[in-house]
């Protein structure tokens, strides 16, 4: 199996000329294609990952209570409290005991998705190379930013239904993983919904072994599945005895918990790894406000709101299931809250569901890079299933009626 990766290339160019040459975000994008058009129904909006499902009441307590805390600057790594509370999660959730040490408390996953890469690529190699970043596609957006912040070579790898919908890492030629310094890969996957096993996992991780490169793990829809519960890359990499250094999480609440305005996230690993991050951190960076950061603790701590939220997910694929029972093509996705849908061309189907019906999805390209003249993102939408259920299963009927 070949996944005909393309190394993207920015030469001798400054960083603003990189960042600029940059394609457009998604969302301008979107709004560009569609907002010129009048709608053809009432409005259904299926395309920003936006959770509506209420977080738990108690948050507001919480903050409240903690309100005098806005009167101090907050602590830089994260507050005690919150730093046990995620170390807990981690056991809990991963099986293994990482130490307050090797945390840090983010501002959303974005920004240490984004902060890690400027704190761990080098300039060059070891063999005095550029150094290449691995980036799945699609992709979550940030990926990309942070290897041209980096002035790495971007070299996207392509997760396509012949490869799982995860990205074949392996097939890449020895003098592209010879420089590899950062393999990105999001599991759950936005946007496929597709999940890495433990095989999978073992697998990268060796591969990144073997070529010593690290593992950014964004796991941040880890909580939303169907039946099983998605393995995790620091499981598998502490079962295997991988260096600790080799495999870097992040997570956050934003879909754990419905909660992307708390802007709780989480990034762990070895002793070095964080202690870059943190540096970084210590004079770039913007902590969570303290009344924040005691809510976040809490909510680090309560299952009994992910197991409710995740059942209203689960109800949400069997009415997905229902509606696209038999269309060719369609897979249900294993975990996330996104659909990622075939269709002949995404451009087109966003827009004649606009101006028919009013759904508004997201063109697939939009989350994908060309390579080789081909996006594989190209002949998909994605939906968001994040609308209550009677709104989402309108939304989801007009779609397969207007399309399929």
């Amino acid at each position: 199996m070949t996944s005909n990766p393309e190394a993207v290339t920015d030469g001798p160019m400054t960083y603003p000329e990189r960042f600029s040459a940059l394609p457009e975000y998604a969302f301008p994008r979107l709004r560009s294609l569609l907002d010129h058009h009048d709608p053809g129904g009432e409005i259904v909006h299926m395309t920003i990952g936006e959770p509506k499902h209420a977080f738990p009441a108690w948050v507001a307590d919480i903050i409240q209570e903690n309100a005098a805390g806005f009167g101090k600057y907050p602590p830089n790594d994260g507050a005690p409290e919150l730093l046990e509370s995620l170390s807990a999660w981690i056991a809990r959730r991963y099986d293994v005991t990482v130490p307050t040490d090797q945390i840090m408390a983010l501002n959303g996953t974005r920004e240490g998705l984004f902060n890690a890469a400027i704190a761990l690529c080098p300039e060059e190699t070891d063999r005095g190379e550029k150094p290449v970043i691995l980036i799945p596609n699609p992709f979550y957006q940030v990926y990309a930013v942070a290897a041209a912040t980096v002035n790495a070579d971007a070299v996207f790898v392509p997760a396509t239904a012949q490869t799982g919908h995860l990205p074949d890492f392996a097939s890449l030629p020895a003098e592209i993983l010879n420089r590899t310094e950062i393999a990105y890969m999001c599991s759950p996957a936005n946007p496929q919904g597709a999940v890495a096993d433990r095989d999978y996992w073992a697998n990268l991780i060796a591969l990144a072994e073997k070529y010593d490169f690290r593992i950014f793990a964004d796991e941040c829809y880890s909580e939303i599945y169907r039946d099983v519960v998605p393995t995790g890359a620091l499981t598998v990499a502490h079962e295997g005895g991988a260096d600790p250094e080799r495999v870097v999480l992040f997570n956050s609440l934003s879909k754990r918990s419905n909660l992307p305005g708390l802007r709780s996230g989480v990034v762990a690993g070895g002793p070095e790894t964080i202690r870059r991050v943190r540096q970084l951190r210590a004079y770039a960076g913007a902590p969570l406000p303290l009344p924040l950061q005691m809510a976040a603790a809490k909510v680090w701590a309560d299952e009994v709101h992910v197991a409710e939220n995740r059942a209203l997910y689960q109800e949400k694929f069997v009415i997905a299931d229902q509606v696209f029972a038999g269309l060719d093509g369609y897979m249900p996705p294993q975990a996330g809250f996104f659909l990622w849908l075939p269709v002949e061309d995404g451009e087109q189907a966003a827009l004649k569901l606009w101006t028919e019906t009013g759904v508004r999805v997201l063109p697939g390209a939009y989350l994908s890079r060309d390579v080789a003249g081909k996006n594989p993102g190209k002949a998909y939408i994605r939906v968001a299933m994040v609308a209550p259920k009677q709104e989402m299963q309108r939304g989801l009927t007009q779609i397969r009626d207007c399309l399929f």
